[in-house]
């Protein structure tokens, strides 16, 4: 059966039942038909004040870098968390919303796979419960916000050519890209160029994502900047005094929605930032309701260690006072393989040799986590094309480095398959043996810590800054934005910046193109090779293969 027809047998539970499971009653929750909710903010504000007092041991799933053999990221991190409930550890999930742009477009989606996937599916991965859809018409509200200012006399002198605030779509829709606006006359108002990045990447995403409270939440939309003034003086959104129709779209928004595994188990699933292009992590409400409501939380970070991880190490962590406990790195022996050169076609037969050489690949993962003082397990996906022997010799290269490797067959199995990762997991986050901190200090100047990632996570030699970038760093800092944290923009497909080198790449030049400052998100983003913030689709796009019934059934979502 496929990933969605295993969903659609699955007969779930009522969400108030899930609920009860962690403590949380019915009418702690705002309910959106039988199997979805929202937490009320009196039950967010007092998960709150449980997680900062005694929270959950807190386990970070990440991954190698991805291939189109696919890894299984939120597949193991929901199967291991149906595998800790298993054993008996009181176990909540946090996990990222899916975007629609992946679901019509290559990716698919994100509730796992196989008999280790978070319900309804369907529904997670379309509208869900409207969080992207608000979060889009925030941003372009601040949009039309801020031509209207102008069109209407200017007042605060803010320079057109100067805009930084860009419109968004919860689609890949290249032609959106750059576009001009405000053709056809004098009263449709200021032309301009203009451009459109996907939902998921919009600072909006990220504040929404970071904020615990709707105080917050307007505190930080006050504080993005959207242009300068013809004296070169940085203009806020604030000074527009428009924060409080923002916020009040973004009001449900901020609230954890909570949903289920195949197996029952409670799962918060909850903003959906890429981490190509974005900080690629859930909520920090999500994650602060899971550890107030669980002994154990697993959560996850997008792609790969050197993209998603990094930046749930030193951006949100930072942010949310939060210390992991654990990292969990998947890795498949198919895709170690491609990393070890073979193609797609070449990978069901037995290959130790590619896979040996593909082990660079998740060596450098497992050594850039313990650059954070975090101990690691890898879970190894299992694929039916694996051989005892090749997994055999992934086991021994990781124990070579000192790192326990652990088969996970949660797509084909559920919490079953996945109960000795489990207690592996559970008994290195119970150890002690973390001492989470930051890779980088935020004294250091921002092309400092763009060096320290680029040179640190992704092995580079040196670092190549356009003049732009440079003029517009120094500015950042001359406007008191130097001790920001940075958010790295770059492809998902290397370590590196070039998505052609494969394996572990190092002693190349990481070009960084542009930097774009994220004022009311808490940090400085820079562009690197030819990242887009705005996907375009394939030449068959997923989208070919979706469809819906008279009743209402949807086929090929997945």
């Amino acid at each position: 059966m496929t990933d969605i027809e295993i969903a659609q047998k699955n007969k779930m539970i009522p969400i108030t039942q899930v609920a009860e499971k962690i403590g949380i009653k019915q009418e702690q929750l705002e309910l959106y038909g039988p199997y979805k909710a929202k937490i009320t903010f009196e039950e967010l504000k007092s998960l709150q004040e449980k997680a900062a007092k005694k929270p959950g041991k807190l386990i970070l799933v990440t991954a190698v870098t991805p291939t189109p053999a696919g890894e299984g990221k939120s597949t193991v991190s929901i199967g291991l968390a149906d595998g800790l409930n298993k054993i008996g550890k009181k176990t909540v999930v946090a996990l990222r919303e899916p975007s629609l742009g992946p679901c019509f477009g290559v990716k698919g989606g994100a509730c796992g796979g196989g008999y280790a996937q978070i319900v309804p599916m369907e529904d997670i991965n379309l509208h869900f419960t409207g969080d992207i859809h608000a979060i889009s018409i925030a941003n372009n509200l601040i949009a039309a916000l801020i031509d209207n200012h102008i069109q209407q006399g200017n007042l605060l002198n803010i320079d057109p050519r100067t805009i930084s605030w860009k419109r968004c779509l919860d689609l890949n829709d290249r032609s959106l890209r750059n576009i001009i606006i405000g053709l056809g006359g004098k009263i449709q108002g200021v032309p301009r160029e203009d451009h459109f990045t996907i939902a998921v990447a919009s600072e909006i995403m990220a504040i929404v994502c970071l904020s615990k409270t709707i105080t917050e939440l307007k505190e930080r939309i006050d504080r993005i900047v959207i242009g300068q003034n013809y004296n070169k003086e940085n203009i806020t959104f604030g000074q527009l005094k428009c924060t409080g129709a923002v916020a009040a779209l973004l009001k449900d928004v901020i609230k954890p929605n909570l949903v289920q595994t195949l197996e029952k188990n409670p799962a918060f699933v909850h903003g959906g930032p890429f981490a190509n292009i974005a900080h690629g992590c859930n909520s920090v409400n999500a994650t602060l309701c899971a550890l107030a409501s669980g002994d154990y939380v697993v959560t996850e970070a997008g792609f790969a260690a050197d993209l998603g991880a990094e930046k749930f190490l030193d951006i949100k962590c930072r942010s949310a006072g939060l210390k992991p406990d654990a990292v969990v790195i998947v890795a498949t022996i198919r895709a170690l393989k491609m990393h070890g050169g073979l193609a797609k076609t070449e990978l069901s037969g037995e290959n130790c040799q590619a896979l040996e050489k593909g082990f660079a690949n998740l060596k450098t993962h497992i050594e850039n986590i313990s650059k954070f003082g975090l101990p690691v397990v890898v879970a190894i996906n299992k694929f039916i094309t694996d051989t005892d022997k090749e997994i055999s010799l992934l086991k021994d290269l990781c124990q070579k480095i000192g790192a326990k490797a652990v088969l996970s067959e949660g797509w084909e199995k559920g919490g079953q398959g996945t109960e000795e990762l489990a207690k592996t997991v559970a008994e290195i986050a119970d150890s002690g043996k973390a001492n989470y901190h930051p890779l980088y200090d935020l004294d250091l100047p921002l092309t400092e810590k763009i060096k320290t990632i680029a040179k640190e996570i992704y092995r580079a030699a040196d670092v190549e800054f356009d003049s732009s970038a440079l003029k517009k760093l120094k500015t950042f800092e001359e406007a008191g934005y130097g001790k920001l944290p940075v958010c790295i923009a770059k492809t998902q497909n290397s370590i590196s910046h070039d998505p052609k080198l494969i394996g572990a790449p190092s002693g190349f030049t990481f070009p960084v193109r542009d930097v774009q400052l994220y004022a009311g998100a808490g940090f400085v983003v820079a562009l690197a090779g030819d990242i887009m913030t705005m996907p375009g689709l394939p030449k068959a796009p997923a989208a070919l293969n979706i469809d819906v019934d008279d009743n209402g059934i949807i086929s090929g979502l997945f």
